[in-house]
């Protein structure tokens, strides 16, 4: 298999750290495709800051690193994962310091154990360099840890099942920043093939509830609220959709290919279209939300769509 190639104008630029309220930093690497994620620094006077994940591979966890060396020269005192996929947590080892605490949700840990390195078996190709998995050295099984930080209190808020089953948002209730990981990424499609449909638009509503005023997704630019309303908006089409080619007795891929131009066709990665469809026909048929599904087999079915090429990776 190749991989795709994008257009110029698609093609990663430079990282870059943007201060989204006082103390606050988005670390953004776009477009924001598979595995360009995006990270946060919470800056905390005089002790060392709170990073919210880490990135894919040595050079960008990093690039990543040297970036938070200007604002502080503090290491981290903790790193939030937000789930478990390894543009997420595979520079954990790297931005991390020895004394750095690495928190998540007990669901998160325990994929990210399972899960390993495999996420570079999806692109051999790709660049990872020296990666060693770091898990996390505390986790929280509850739906909320508070963290506070000097007088900034910094809310960990489990929302899963959504993207996966285990999805941890970070919420800074009064600046109104909300570090949304994969549950929101603007520009880009969704992806639910190892979450829910169902628990995700139960999310998005938890989500709006909050009232944030700043949304930092794990992938695409900073953004306000409207992704909460253009991520529910795809959610709804794709249920319909899956309600539709279910009846009509198509496969998934099947489904996918036949439907050509849709309105959200534009979007970053639609061969995800794909796995979401999988993952809407379990739950119409009555499986369990979060229900184990065969995600390298299906991922086989999203090169397919892909016309035989592998999804574009600028790891």
């Amino acid at each position: 298999m190749t991989q795709a190639v994008l257009p110029q104008s698609t093609l990663p630029g430079p990282a870059r750290m943007l201060e989204v309220a006082d103390g606050v930093h988005a670390y953004i690497q776009e477009p924001g495709g598979w595995c360009l994620n995006n990270a946060g620094v919470l800056l905390d006077g005089n002790r060392g800051p709170v990073v919210v994940d880490t990135a894919a591979t040595e050079a960008r966890a990093l690039a990543l690193r040297a970036e938070i060396g200007k604002l502080t020269a503090r290491p981290p005192r903790l790193l939030v994962n937000t789930h478990f996929h390894g543009d997420h947590c595979f520079g954990n080892a790297l931005v991390a310091g020895p004394e750095t605490t690495i928190l998540a949700h007990e669901l998160a840990r325990v994929e990210m154990a399972g899960a390993g390195l495999g996420l570079m078996g999806l692109w051999p190709d790709v660049e990872w360099g020296g990666i060693e998995l770091r898990l996390p050295d505390q986790t929280y099984d509850g739906g909320r840890m508070v963290l506070h930080l000097g007088t900034r209190t910094v809310e960990l808020l489990y929302v899963g099942p959504a993207h996966t089953t285990n999805d941890t948002v970070v919420w800074l209730p009064e600046e109104r920043v909300l570090f949304a990981g994969d549950v929101l990424m603007p520009g880009c499609t969704p992806f639910l093939l190892m979450g829910s449909l169902h628990g995700y638009l139960r999310t998005i509503e938890r989500l709006r509830a909050l009232g944030p005023r700043v949304i930092v997704g794990g992938h695409g630019p900073v953004c306000g609220p409207e992704i909460l309303d253009e991520t529910a908006g795809y959610l709804r089409w794709l249920r319909r959709t899956a309600e539709e080619t279910l009846a009509a007795g198509l496969d998934p891929i099947e489904a996918a290919l036949g439907l050509g131009s849709h309105p959200y066709v534009e979007w970053q990665d639609p061969e995800r279209l794909v796995g979401n469809l999988h993952r809407a026909y379990v739950e119409l048929r009555g499986g369990a939300e979060g229900e184990t599904l065969d995600a390298v087999g299906i991922f086989g079915e999203m090169v397919e769509f892909n016309g035989g090429r592998l999804p574009a990776c600028y790891a």
